[in-house]
């Protein structure tokens, strides 16, 4: 996967001290296990070509992926062509250009525009060559859609399904840069990361000054962003509106927090787990309940637990606060020490688990571990309809969304031997027709 920078006319050479990029030495970096390499395959006084591209280790890739032995991820065409990957990885050796902010002598070309044609590819997407002229178009490019021509010897096809795309238009380099690194994650209907505030600031950022204008700004932020509630966004809102925007994007997180910890406080329990506690946001909640002694979050991943770690440090020594313990541990295997708790809590976590795999878990943890409560919360898959994604998961990790029905069914499901009691309740903004955007059940194990 690679970008080609081509540019013409005078003060091109410019554009190196733009990229902080060396015409003479080869850029080459090693970004979290994946080769990335800037080389200049031109450079006069009247032309510059510069190419960046990325030798992407599948390996790297899907370290932490609970499917990580599926064989598909070593030949999914997703990893080798230009997406949200390709751009996470080459953000860091173009970031000077996108945030432009070359050495001071040369900040008086950052505003200044070139001819520039910028090439891309492979891209894979289910967009039409029509539907990708019409997102850049508006912006000002001249677009050319070109597909490599491949003989077989089996005659299967006589073209590949990808793409290149190459761009012509009068830019500065930072614009250019920032349509192609808002653009190119729509182009291709995957993303490979979590999307959070910094997502959003992200987009806002490289989006100012021309993705309030454009005409598929609905499409692009919904793309982007893939939740509503993420992606509204409020025209010609005034400076002291923003933290209040800001607030609404992550308000079901916080609603869903504050519902379990509200769920918990009624319980008066001495010990919690939080199953998949990631990096500590809903522990360090817990902490802070009335009566709680022990505090167990448990999480596979060690980058995530060592950010709860930290974010416990800075709420260690808080009155009435009861550390949470960070332990290493997984639904699939049994841990003594999880045994007998008051509440287990899995707080959007079934969803990220192989369907087949889930009867296991939830035997192991309502007959093994035989807490006095169990919460689980997951999304409603009817209320995708509210946020124009009834055909897509909310996230691309998400092997499965179930319908009110489909929850209720498969909680009574687990409860066979009948020994708990079961409570459905929604969290979020309620619709009429769809219910709530997060589905609760609490599992509350009856009097003997």
């Amino acid at each position: 996967m690679q970008l080609t920078i081509q540019a013409s006319g005078d003060n091109v050479q410019a554009i190196s001290y733009l990229l902080s990029k060396n015409p003479r030495n080869l850029y080459e970096r090693n970004h979290k296990g994946h080769l990335v390499r800037l080389f200049y395959s031109k450079f006069t006084e009247t032309e510059l070509e510069a190419t960046i591209f990325v030798t992407p280790d599948p390996i790297e890739l899907i370290k932490g992926n609970s499917n990580s032995y599926d064989i598909t991820h070593y030949i999914n065409d997703r990893e080798f062509a230009v997406s949200s990957i390709f751009c996470s990885l080459i953000r860091s050796a173009l970031g000077t250009a996108l945030n432009g902010q070359p050495k001071e002598e040369h900040t008086e070309w950052v505003n200044h525009p070139f001819s520039f044609q910028f090439e891309f590819g492979p891209v894979v997407s289910s967009l039409s060559d029509n539907q990708l002229k019409d997102l850049f178009e508006p912006i000002g490019y001249e677009v050319m859609i070109t597909r490599p021509e491949i003989e077989y010897s089996f005659q299967i096809k006589d073209k590949s399904s990808a793409r290149s795309i190459s761009l012509k238009g009068m830019k500065t380099l930072q614009e250019g840069l920032r349509h192609l690194f808002v653009l190119i994650p729509v182009i291709d209907n995957y993303k490979h990361y979590y999307i959070d505030e910094k997502e959003i600031e992200k987009l806002e950022r490289y989006g100012d000054g021309w993705l309030k204008d454009h005409p598929m700004r609905d499409y692009i932020y919904r793309q982007s962003l893939r939740f509503k509630e993420v992606y509204s966004i409020v025209e010609n809102r005034k400076p002291e509106e923003k933290k209040e925007e800001k607030e609404s994007k992550v308000r079901l997180n916080d609603l869903r927090y504050e519902k379990i910890v509200d769920t918990v406080s009624q319980m008066n329990p001495r010990s919690i787990v939080d199953f998949g506690s990631g990096e500590g946001k809903l522990s360090v909640r817990l902490g802070f309940v009335e009566g709680i002694k022990e505090i167990l979050a448990v999480e596979p991943s060690q980058t995530a637990a060592i950010k709860a770690l930290g974010r416990f440090e800075k709420v260690k020594n808080k009155e009435k606060f009861v550390v949470p313990e960070t332990l290493w541990g997984s639904l699939f295997y049994y841990d003594e020490r999880l045994k007998n708790k008051d509440v287990i809590i899995l707080c959007e976590v079934i969803e990220h688990i192989d369907e087949y795999r889930l009867p296991k878990v939830l035997d192991t943890i309502l007959h093994d571990y035989q807490p006095n409560a169990l919460i689980i919360t997951t999304p409603n898959r009817e209320y995708n309809e509210v946020y124009d994604m009834e055909d897509v998961l909310r996230h691309n990790d998400h092997r499965f969304e179930w319908t009110r029905a489909e929850f209720r069914q498969w909680c009574t499901e687990r409860n066979h031997r009948d020994i708990y009691s079961l409570k459905f309740e929604g969290i979020g903004e309620e619709h009429d027709t769809y219910g709530y955007p997060t589905q609760m059940c609490v599992f509350e194990r009856k009097e003997d």
